[in-house]
């Protein structure tokens, strides 16, 4: 063998070896374990939106009234839609297709967003500014009410009462007894008349009536109206309220409470509206005042509408008082369940004995022509 020859076969040997080496046969560990690529990033696109107002036509330029709204989205490379109303309300859904409902009334404008994601949750936004009209709520059927229009005891169908003075639980340290006696409350003329008379009975000083539609009649959302004359004297505390029926299971304030009208004798013409929650409660914030100077000489209808979104408190069917957050909690808006109507006249109290009870107080009434509810 020549040189040139053994040195062509030293190279075969040397190339072949490295290759057994490098390559290697199966069966031994690998130090570099296998690392899948990383995925292409998928960007959607092409976003469009498509809000349809139902109702619109070239009369009801912002709809019917209903407040419905259609929304169709699509998008290249896009597995799920968001869309976001601007009332943070959200809808997620992989058909690009949702339809909502605004509850504010009036017409109000509102901005629609939709994002468009992608397999790799990567998203591209859109969106649109539409005007609304929500038509007013209107509580037109009378569902239930006392006209008062027969003599005697008041209807024991639509009337029960609390007796006592309360102390053990729902008073707040009142001076009267309550009753239900004729002397405290009859029908006469077309009259309610619910009376606080200064006597000695069951060793209180004064009497009166606490009458409710409790396991009677009670109701969610509607309109409340009453008619009613107050009474006067330092020392009276009259009220046209309405309490939570669950309350003894939801106790006060959990439960709710809706003071449509009440006004204390020492404060002669002012008239108040409230609501009792958790968040307010006792000395509440939610308040408001109205002065009406013929309180206890003429007759005034004292009202409420009530509705999923907003109570507004109402005098002769003028609104003076709207409450209604904006983030509702069950703190601040336990009013989505049934409640009862109370009327009643406590003398003394927290509220209506802070200037004490006139000496020369006798007896007062409260009148009242009617209690209406509508829905």
């Amino acid at each position: 063998m020549n040189f040139l020859k053994f040195y062509k076969a030293f190279l075969i040997v040397s190339f072949v070896s490295f290759c057994l080496v490098s390559c290697g046969g199966g069966g031994g560990d690998d130090d570099d374990p296998y690392v899948p690529p990383t995925p292409t990033e998928i960007i959607p696109s092409n976003l469009t939106l498509d809000i349809t107002i139902v109702g619109k036509d070239a009369i009801n330029a912002n709809g019917d009234g209903s407040g419905t709204i259609k929304c169709v989205a699509s998008a290249t490379d896009a597995v799920k839609y968001e869309f976001r109303f601007g009332v943070g309300d959200v809808v997620e859904n992989a058909s690009g297709i949702a339809e909502y409902t605004f509850t504010e009334e009036g017409t109000n404008s509102h901005t629609v967003y939709v994002f468009a994601y992608s397999s790799t949750d990567h998203s591209i936004n859109t969106a649109e500014q539409i005007s609304v009209y929500v038509e007013p709520f209107s509580f037109n059927e009378l569902v239930w009410s006392d006209e008062f229009n027969v003599d005697g005891s008041p209807n024991t169908s639509n009337w029960t009462y609390d007796l006592g003075n309360g102390d053990w639980g729902w008073g707040n340290n009142e001076a009267q007894y309550y009753t239900n006696r004729s002397d405290n409350v009859i029908v006469e003329d077309g009259m309610l008349k619910i009376t606080a008379k200064k006597e000695n009975y069951q060793g209180y000083e004064y009497t009166s009536t606490r009458m409710k539609t409790q396991d009677k009649f009670d109701f969610t959302y509607g309109k409340v109206e009453v008619k009613a004359k107050l009474p006067q004297g330092v020392g009276t505390w009259p009220a046209i309220w309405m309490l939570g029926s669950d309350f003894w299971t939801n106790t006060w304030p959990a439960c709710g409470e809706i003071d449509i009208m009440e006004h204390v004798g020492y404060d002669q013409g002012n008239i108040h509206s409230s609501l009792h929650t958790t968040s307010s409660s006792g000395a509440t914030n939610n308040t408001s005042t109205k002065y009406i100077s013929d309180v206890s000489t003429a007759f005034h209808v004292y009202g409420v509408e009530w509705t999923s979104e907003k109570i507004v408190f109402t005098v002769d069917g003028e609104a003076y008082y709207t409450y209604g957050p904006s983030n509702k909690t069950s703190a601040n808006w336990p009013f989505d369940s049934n409640q009862f109507i109370i009327l009643n006249i406590a003398m003394g109290g927290t509220w209506g004995g802070v200037n004490g009870i006139d000496s020369n107080f006798t007896e007062s009434t409260m009148e009242i022509d009617y209690v209406r509810v509508y829905q």
